[in-house]
């Protein structure tokens, strides 16, 4: 026997795919069995004769998808067909038995078409891309490669004493075939985005304490606003403001009709509670819809809560002097808003600056209000925070970070809407673990 360095042109992959021919059969002993594996030989192994699989029992973890050492692969989004394709040759070509103790090494023996053992290696691999050497593995593993016919027959006979001693459950799926069959299972859209929010956000749900988050001193939960809110406005809201006070910064992405307003309303009067200075910025169109609810207006359902923000147009940002509603924009103190609520902020989506020359209202925005004077928070409402490229949602979480790039890489998973926490519920209730 000699030893396998597993590495360079030493792998186990370069031992064995010689002598994995048409009709001849396979032997495998493995703690592990990774579709991308079966991949590298997937055109061989369809030729085999025969093959037989001893394989760890039901309830182990296979690690069918890899390790992170096969992210490239995984990325390839071949995961489906590989296991459709790797459970149609093992209910070909394969026998399977399950061991009924855990697997600690692995073992292939290949044999010819009469059976007679040609090769065989044994040692501290699996059945993997790290095993095989694809991909890198531990430099302590010792796997060990037969030379001559006899040591290949002697570890073909330990083989076949293990096979022997092991029976199968003809009324019961093996293990890897359920496994397989469970990774090529067709999953709906909406369950895939669940299952995305529950491997995000799953070690992040003490993090939404409300009683965490919401200083009751500020008196926030008597107000009528907050008594208006839907469970799911609710639920928004305090991870807005969670985000505001960790990452400087949040974007509110519900869709239309969800109440993006009303949850931005009850996150100022928040901060008005405190005593901070809100400035809201609206599209013109949209003015009097902001200006409404902090009036004396029989039509201002909110006026009891007696809301005292600023509000200016995304145009303001271009002028110097002149009056915008009552406010003179000569006399504004850019630098003194402890939040700024930019409605519409897919609007601020471009920063660039015209050929021309001069500030765009992007850059007016970032250097007089969020980078000047005090610390300035920024919750931005968008339906749309996404128009044409994944760079018009970095430019509108820049002015959480005042334009820090690290801390834009950092914390940008930040920028999430309110119906995150409600989709990770759902997908928890469907697992039974909520």
């Amino acid at each position: 026997m000699r030893l396998l360095r597993n590495t360079g042109a030493d792998r186990v992959i370069d031992v064995i795919r010689p002598s994995v021919k048409p009709g001849n059969q396979l032997d495998v002993v493995s703690p592990t069995f990774s579709l991308f594996a079966f991949a590298e030989l997937s055109p061989d192994l369809s030729k085999l004769s025969k093959a037989r699989l001893v394989l760890p029992s039901n309830g182990s973890d296979l690690a069918l998808l890899g390790t992170t050492a096969d992210r490239s692969a995984r990325n390839r989004l071949q995961s489906r067909w590989l296991a459709r394709q790797c459970a149609t040759w093992l209910e070909q070509k394969a026998e399977l038995r399950e061991a009924r103790d855990p697997v600690p090494q692995a073992a292939i023996v290949l044999r010819d078409r009469d059976g007679s053992p040609q090769q065989a290696v044994l040692g501290a691999f699996s059945f993997s891309t790290e095993g095989f050497g694809i991909t890198p593995g531990n430099p302590l593993s010792l796997i060990q490669a037969s030379e001559s016919p006899e040591e290949s027959a002697l570890l073909s006979q330990w083989f076949d004493a293990q096979w022997a001693g092991l029976t199968t459950n003809i009324n019961r799926v093996p293990a890897v075939l359920e496994a397989l069959n469970r990774v090529a299972a067709q999953h709906d859209p909406l369950q895939t985005y669940a299952l995305i929010l529950l491997h995000l956000f799953r070690e992040r749900g003490e993090e939404l304490d409300e009683d965490r988050i919401v200083k009751s001193a500020t008196g926030i939960r008597n107000t009528l606003v907050w008594k208006k809110l839907f469970k799911f406005q609710h639920d928004g809201v305090i991870g807005a403001l969670d985000k505001l006070n960790r990452f400087g910064g949040c974007i509110i992405a519900d869709s239309v009709g969800l109440g993006k307003t009303f949850e931005a309303l009850a996150i100022i009067k928040y901060y008005e509670l405190r005593n901070d200075r809100v400035l809201v910025l609206c599209p013109k169109r949209l003015r009097d819809n902001w200006t409404l609810y902090k009036a004396n207006d029989r039509r201002n359902f909110l006026a009891p809560d007696r809301f005292n923000y600023d509000v200016l147009n995304h145009t303001d940002l271009s002028r110097d002097s002149g009056a915008s509603g009552d406010i003179d924009l000569s006399h504004v103190n850019w630098g003194n808003y402890d939040l700024v609520v930019i409605d519409e902020s897919h609007n601020f989506r471009n920063k660039q600056t015209p050929r021309q020359g001069g500030e765009t209202r992007y850059d007016r925005l970032m250097r007089k209000i969020i980078k000047e004077g005090v610390k300035t928070r920024v919750l931005m409402l968008s339906a749309t925070p996404v128009n044409n490229r994944m760079a018009d949602l970095r430019n509108q979480i820049a002015f959480a970070t005042e334009g820090n790039d690290t801390a834009l890489l950092e914390h940008g998973i930040s920028s999430i809407d309110s119906t995150t926490r409600l989709a990770q519920k759902q997908f928890n209730r469907w697992l039974d673990l909520d």
